[in-house]
């Protein structure tokens, strides 16, 4: 979630993303500079994603870089200023403090004016929500170039407390100010961009490019999904331990389901709470809290499940990169179809996994005890995830098509 910071200065971040070329029609040296919030290891599905697209977009011949926030003011003394070792570059910039969600980073628009200068990129790539890429609208060199729009999620105004809700009518003309100022805007998929009012104004100018990840390598052994008569149903959920990601409708489910286990794999501010329920609906026996886990880590997880559940409950789940983790895998998944999110569109139902209504605990728990008693249409819907991955959601199909944006936007204006 992203909040405005108003200070002596305001504060702004730009992230890049397109669509799809072929290196020999790409326009010459088309380089571009992505602004983002984070960058791994910090964890996130956007943070990730930027990391994968940078790689894809290298492949397809573009030299990117990346100027991001450093992931606390504790690792703004360990991480390095500018990460040469990168490939692409990462410019990680310190940051002094968070302030509603919001880094605090003094130094951002300095690094950003100076990357333009030095680098001069042909494209500006900035990925939203996050304050800092406002910082592109106040400098010259920034608005000489196209700029791309990665609109990654609506702030959930709704969601928000009252003070927040009031600093977001100061973010706000910020925001339509670079969406204005776009040449294109990226959004993750078409019910998304269908339904976010923020957009609504900019439509004929949004293209939907799927989110992406590499395909995983296999493992020397696949573990075999569980059979009927053997009990339990391994069930893994990953996220941050947040108001919206419903563990607690999970945890509700699960005490239907005797015969289903589960891991969580995540940290954050809703864990105590979680601890709490798990004791009072006497689940101990059968829910892990794993906290945060190496990449290594969730894949092994992610091998040895079943399926995958994500029971998120409002929009600020906008398209959820784990679910795309699970069907590389060849899991099935069990999601909500929570209004104009991406999550029941890239889970097709009855077909790569199992898709009820958000805040339902009846469902939800029909849903796992469905798969937990067969095991074969649980087997059947990951491989049916697997095709669907390979055929929609390879980090090489997304980074072809931003390629592609790239192209649109930086070659020659025929005579």
């Amino acid at each position: 979630m992203v909040v405005p910071f108003i200070s002596d200065n305001l504060q702004l971040i730009v992230l890049l993303n397109g669509h799809q070329p072929l290196i020999s029609e790409l326009s010459p040296a088309c380089t571009a500079l992505h602004v983002g919030k984070f960058y791994p290891p910090h964890r996130g599905g956007m943070e990730t994603y930027l990391r994968d697209l940078l790689t894809g977009l290298q492949a397809q011949g573009i030299h990117c870089q990346a100027l991001v926030h450093a992931s606390s003011p504790k690792c703004a003394q360990t991480e390095p200023v500018e990460a040469a070792a990168d490939n692409p570059k990462v410019v990680r910039v310190a940051v002094w403090a968070n302030l509603l969600f919001t880094p605090i980073s003094p130094g951002f628009p300095w690094q950003l004016n100076r990357l333009l200068r030095d680098e001069s990129p042909t494209v500006l790539h900035l990925h939203l929500p996050n304050v800092s890429a406002f910082w592109a609208l106040l400098l010259p060199r920034a608005r000489r170039i196209p700029w791309v729009v990665h609109w990654h999620a609506d702030v959930p105004v709704g969601a928000l407390h009252r003070g927040v809700r009031w600093f977001y009518r100061l973010y706000r003309p910020f925001e339509q100010w670079v969406l204005r100022r776009a040449k294109v805007i990226i959004a993750t998929s078409p019910p998304y961009m269908q339904s976010s009012p923020t957009l609504a104004p900019w439509r004929q100018k949004t293209r939907v490019v799927p989110l992406g990840i590499p395909e995983p390598q296999s493992a020397d052994s696949e573990p075999a999904i569980s059979s009927e008569q053997e009990s339990p149903l391994r069930v893994i959920a990953v996220g941050r331990l947040a108001y919206y990601k419903g563990f607690d409708i999970l945890l509700r489910a699960l005490a239907q389901c005797p015969g289903v286990t589960l891991d969580i794999v995540g940290d954050g501010e809703r864990k105590h709470e979680l601890v709490t329920l798990i004791k009072q609906l006497q689940l101990s026996d059968r829910v892990t809290l794993l906290g945060n886990v190496s990449d290594q880590g969730l894949d092994q997880r992610l091998r040895a499940s079943d399926c995958l559940c994500l029971p998120s409950i409002e929009r600020t789940e906008a398209f959820g990169v784990v679910l795309l983790e699970a069907m590389a895998r060849s899991k099935a998944c069990v999601v909500t179809a929570v209004p104009g999110t991406g999550m029941s569109w890239v889970v097709q139902h009855e077909d790569t996994g199992l898709v009820v209504p958000p805040n339902d605990i009846d469902a939800l728990a029909g849903a796992l005890n469905r798969l937990q008693t067969n095991r074969a249409q649980c087997k059947a819907m990951g491989a049916a995830g697997l095709a669907r991955f390979r055929e929609a959601f390879s980090i090489e199909a997304s980074a072809e098509a931003i390629a592609e944006i790239y192209n649109d936007l930086t070659k020659p204006v025929a005579n």
